[in-house]
């Protein structure tokens, strides 16, 4: 993924980050064929391997490199780096539980909202992991709970950084809109996914804070849009999302 460079990054580094999500993105890889992923030269390519292999931060298998295991260590301690973490985790398993559908917690880093916590009902049509998968805020329920928690300066600021690129014909690509939609969520105490980040998939979200109303993220529960009839869309999932969110909170400014 490239990113704007500013005149103190270092571009040995940049490189480096540049190869480890190559190792990602093609789920290991031989030094000829990353080098050629990335259009660098091989020396260079195998330089940095090798760097990292020297700290276990790479793993080679046969003529093969892929990403390792501490890389794991890393993301579990960031997973939990805050209090608040712990005790949502245990609160996202008790939504996908209650509503037997697809339970997540959000939060937000860099302007992206960074799914930190996955879990799936007993009837949850889909049951794969997205912990650590970045998503525009905009398309999601738990993203827009998010931004409708932040003030307006940094609401503008997240668009100008990443835009409104649209995942599906109902996704909001207007500045407008969102704002106008926000300040909606932000009377209701909730948001809607209306088949806004992926087709046929409906999404209910609500935001939580801290003492000082400070918002540490947002919980969202989806369903297939084919599930859901108008009543538990829009007061069953609303009703249990917020009696969740409320006892989170609860729970955490005790602690």
């Amino acid at each position: 993924m490239e990113r704007e460079s500013s005149a103190r990054t270092l571009k040995t580094t940049e490189t480096t980050l540049r190869v480890i999500e190559g190792l990602e993105a093609l789920d290991g890889a031989r030094v000829s064929e990353l080098a050629e992923e990335l259009e660098m030269a091989v020396s260079t390519v195998h330089a940095h391997l090798a760097t990292l292999e020297a700290h276990e931060y790479v793993a080679k298998e046969g003529d093969e490199y892929h990403l390792g295991l501490e890389f794991l260590s890393l993301g579990n301690y960031v997973g939990y780096r805050k209090p608040a973490y712990e005790t949502a985790e245990a609160y996202t398993r008790k939504l996908a539980n209650e509503t037997e559908s697809r339970a997540v917690f959000m939060v937000e880093e860099h302007g992206w909202g960074v799914y930190l916590f996955t879990y799936s009902g007993e009837h949850a049509v889909w049951t794969y992991s997205t912990v650590g998968k970045k998503v525009p805020l905009h398309v999601t329920a738990a993203g827009k709970a998010i931004l409708s928690k932040l003030p307006e300066a940094n609401v503008r600021s997240i668009v100008d950084r990443h835009g409104l690129p649209a995942e599906t014909v109902n996704s909001i690509t207007d500045l407008d809109d969102l704002l106008s939609q926000l300040e909606t969520i932000r009377e209701r105490g909730y948001s809607y996914n209306n088949q806004e980040q992926l087709d046929g998939v409906k999404a209910v979200g609500a935001p939580v804070t801290d003492a000082q109303d400070r918002v540490i993220g947002a919980f969202s529960v989806a369903a297939p849009a084919n599930r859901l009839d108008d009543h538990e869309f829009e007061e069953v999932l609303p009703s249990t999302l917020l009696g969740i969110a409320n006892e989170f909170e609860l729970e955490y400014t005790l602690s």
